[in-house]
């Protein structure tokens, strides 16, 4: 097995989880989105944004306003619809039940060996 395989499938499982996440916090352009996510060591390409925030758009959860830049062209911010936030919502809930899930698996071993119900092979 492939660790890099493996741990490429897993940020991917969680990444328009942290996207919605960042957007949820404000309106956000997309370079800034980038670099939050490297700031927390999430490595996102553009190349992989871009396409994610037209689906999340497509789908109705963001929507986005053209801003004038001195420094260039127009930039597009992007924001939480109501559907978008309400979706978040049951996102966030959906990770908090992993989180916890996957918490007591990885640090409870000992606990459910001694539990009588669990069992052993």
């Amino acid at each position: 097995m492939n660790i890099d395989n493996t741990a490429s499938q897993m940020r991917k499982g969680v990444l328009e989880f942290c996207i919605l996440s960042v957007i949820k916090q404000g309106e956000a352009y997309p370079s800034d989105i980038i670099e939050i996510m490297k700031a927390a060591n999430f490595n996102l390409l553009e190349g992989t944004l871009y396409p994610l925030l037209t689906r999340l758009k497509n789908a109705e959860l963001l929507t986005y306003r053209w801003v004038e830049s001195n420094s260039g062209p127009p930039r597009k911010y992007f924001s939480l619809t109501e559907k978008g936030a309400a979706f978040y919502t049951e996102l966030e809930a959906t990770w908090n039940e992993l989180a916890n899930a996957v918490k007591a698996v990885t640090e409870n071993n000992s606990t459910n060996f001694n539990n009588p119900n669990f069992n052993q092979p």
